[in-house]
């Protein structure tokens, strides 16, 4: 909608009256997004809005309103490194030889689940065991930021809101699911449990592995499952390789943006498998 200076405004709507046509009131401008904590307050009851029409209930809606601005989760956001280091010094700070020696031991004390989650998804025990150990050494460290406040916080940030949008739904979606509440403690943008789902991949392809009816991306079974589902329906192929080059290595791309990062996963992947 274009919008008028407020004396053209004027005159037009004058001249509606004068002419004996209804007004209107035109709709109210949505709350705009922001690059610091001034305004959020106002974008929260804004996108509470939207929030409703996406089928976000009571206990979501409760969530948003208490979320705060992220502070910690902007000031991450703002100063990512991981595209600019080489390969082998991005290895060394995330610690790639621990997880090859720790996922080797992990594989084979639960050699049958990993084996169950090849056979269902197709995905190999050695990258789902490099992904739970470069996201949260598996399981050791989930995260020290609260889900909602920090993606409510990346919608409301300009820098790629539109991005974050359907991963803020999807986390109250999830509260009212209660799968999460709005203290439960994340990742700095977001994610959530042992392999560090966005809240809108978690909503999405989410799995009850433990058949105790709810999905918990805090147990390492459904969050495992999980990752192998997410990576099947990103287009994982039973039986290819995942080394650079190789068709499932395309697949590592929807995993992480980061190009040290894929190739890392691809590395230890092999390396846990030999």
């Amino acid at each position: 909608m274009r919008l008028f200076p407020s004396a053209a405004l004027a005159a037009a709507l004058s001249l509606r009256l004068s002419l004996g046509l209804a007004v209107y009131a035109l709709p109210a401008a949505a709350a705009p997004c922001g690059n610091t904590a001034a305004g959020f307050e106002a974008w929260k009851a804004d996108f509470a809005n939207t929030a409703r029409r996406d089928g976000v209930k009571a206990a979501g809606l409760t969530a948003l309103s208490q979320a705060q601005y992220a502070s910690r989760t902007i000031a991450a956001d703002r100063n990512q490194k991981s595209f600019r280091y080489s390969l082998e010094k991005f290895m060394q700070i995330r610690g790639a030889a621990t997880i090859v020696a720790q996922g080797r031991k992990r594989k084979a004390r639960n050699p049958g689940f990993y084996a169950a989650l090849e056979r269902k998804y197709g995905v190999p025990a050695g990258i789902l065991i490099a992904i739970h150990g470069m996201e949260t050494a598996f399981g050791n460290f989930m995260g020290d930021s609260k889900v909602v406040s920090a993606i409510v916080t990346l919608t409301y940030d300009c820098r790629r809101s539109a991005f974050f949008e359907p991963h803020a739904l999807g986390a109250l979606k999830l509260v009212d699911q209660k799968a999460i509440t709005g203290a439960t403690l994340g990742a700095k943008h977001g994610e959530v449990g042992h392999t560090q789902f966005l809240p809108g991949n978690a909503l999405k392809y989410g799995v009850d592995w433990d058949r105790d009816g709810k999905v918990n991306f805090y147990s390492q079974a459904d969050a495992l499952a999980s990752t192998a589902y997410y990576l099947k329906k990103k287009g994982w192929r039973r039986g290819k390789g995942y080394q650079d080059g190789q068709v499932n290595y395309q697949v590592l791309k929807e995993w992480n943006a980061a190009t040290v990062y894929q190739q890392s996963l691809a590395i230890m992947g092999r390396q846990i498998d030999q």
